[in-house]
């Protein structure tokens, strides 16, 4: 009589909710410039791993990033990491520093796994440039002497040394220029009345003002300034605070009041009229939020993301209506909330195992990943019980499902 078939077979249940910590296998580092063309070599990986590279073959070795975004590629036959797609520092990282790309290189046939970091240097590939090409301002001759007025800063997406340095302004006798460094290594540009103005001589006055990067050779933008000169306004703006600081959670919706801002202006009758706007602020930063130019209110426009940006600076100016001006930074500061699911992702896996199989023998490995931060970004793994498994972890992240005990296929 014919006996029936008593193959089991197991499935393995992944619950993920805190993240592990272990060694790797190994470990290897690159600096490249930003803008290599495709195809340039990063390193010989196979050579600085320690390996042969008959193993990136027999291993089948491929490369996981944990994302979607996949600049580099590995040649088994040759050994070496290539540049797939050309990298854009700026696109890539923004303004953090360092900026780099961690990935880990995968074998199988046993499985192993090495993280790679390739760090991604800063070219001077951006001039300064001022999102608006003029400035105009209408200033009373009565202005004191020490009137200050709020320039537009210009923006370089580069970092360091490449990126926005100073500014310079026409030779004037009637203004100087005055740069305000801020905590974020920002420059606040204002243009200074060192001599007072008269209508009567010069109702319009004309001036540049250049932005300069640090890189080599040095680049520049320019935006032109038109002053007119009015009659009779002695008394500027004046914000209660120079920095406002708000804090708003990243469900919050639109249309939302995050704080609001507030002048006063010791003139009487429409000179003593304020107006609010936002202004030195990145245009994406802009899209995200408005201001009441009545009263002051900062609204919320767009949603926002812990994940993508933890906090945003928004310089809001006030301005009579003789032309002076103040300003003030408004920080707001998002808190994350528990908007991620855990993401599994199984690796590598043996689909059929031995009975003779030893214990520790591997079976899978597994990458987990939240992208929420803090206790909303912990996970922990754990599978079902009453199977011959167990999950061990391997580095931050990676786990292995690896035999606890002897299997038995009877």
């Amino acid at each position: 009589m014919k006996m029936p078939d008593r193959t089991m077979r197991r499935q393995v249940l992944l619950f993920c909710s805190v993240i592990s910590l272990a060694s790797v296998v190994g470990q290897v580092s690159y600096s490249i410039p930003e803008e290599m063309a495709k195809g340039s070599i990063i390193g010989n990986i196979a050579q600085d791993l320690g390996l042969d590279r008959k193993r990136l073959t027999s291993g089948k070795a491929r490369i996981f990033t944990g994302d979607s975004a996949e600049y580099i590629e590995l040649n088994r036959e040759r050994g070496v990491l290539l540049i797939k797609e050309k990298i854009d520092r700026e696109a890539l990282c923004g303004q953090t520093t360092p900026c780099a790309l961690h990935f880990q290189v995968i074998l199988e046939n046993p499985m192993e796994f090495y993280t790679v970091v390739v760090e991604i240097i800063d070219i001077n590939d951006n001039t300064p440039v001022f999102e608006k090409s003029g400035m105009k301002f209408k200033i009373s001759e009565s202005a004191v002497i020490g009137a200050k007025f709020l320039l537009e800063r210009a923006i370089d997406p580069d970092v360091g040394m490449n990126s926005l340095q100073s500014y310079f302004l026409t030779k004037t006798d009637n203004f100087a220029l005055k740069l305000k460094d801020q905590p974020e290594g920002e420059k606040i540009v204002e243009m200074i009345l060192q001599k007072p103005l008269d209508r009567e001589k010069e109702e319009e006055i004309f001036l540049v003002l250049t932005a300069v990067d640090g890189g080599e050779p040095k680049l520049s933008g320019t935006a032109q300034i038109h002053v007119t000169v009015l009659d009779v306004n002695d008394n500027a703006p004046v914000f209660t605070k120079t920095v406002y600081k708000a804090t708003i959670p990243e469900n919050a919706a639109r249309g939302t009041v995050i704080t609001k801002v507030s002048a006063s202006d010791a003139d009487k009758g429409s000179n003593s009229n304020i107006m609010y706007s936002i202004s030195n602020t990145a245009a994406d930063v802009r899209d995200m939020f408005e201001i009441n130019e009545l009263n002051g209110d900062l609204i919320l426009k767009s949603n926002v993301d812990y994940e993508k940006a933890r906090f945003y600076q928004i310089h809001v100016q006030a301005s009579d209506e003789g032309g002076l001006t103040d300003s003030c930074k408004v920080t707001v500061e998002v808190t994350d909330i528990n908007d991620n699911k855990p993401v599994i992702n199984i690796m590598s896996q043996t689909n059929v195992i031995p009975e003779d199989s030893k214990p520790a023998t591997v079976v899978t490995m597994v990458n987990v990943q939240d992208i929420d931060s803090g206790e909303n970004g912990k996970v922990h793994c754990a599978i079902n019980e009453h199977i011959p498994f167990t999950l061990k972890p391997t580095s931050n992240s990676f786990f292995n499902l690896v035999t606890d005990s002897d299997l038995d296929r009877e």
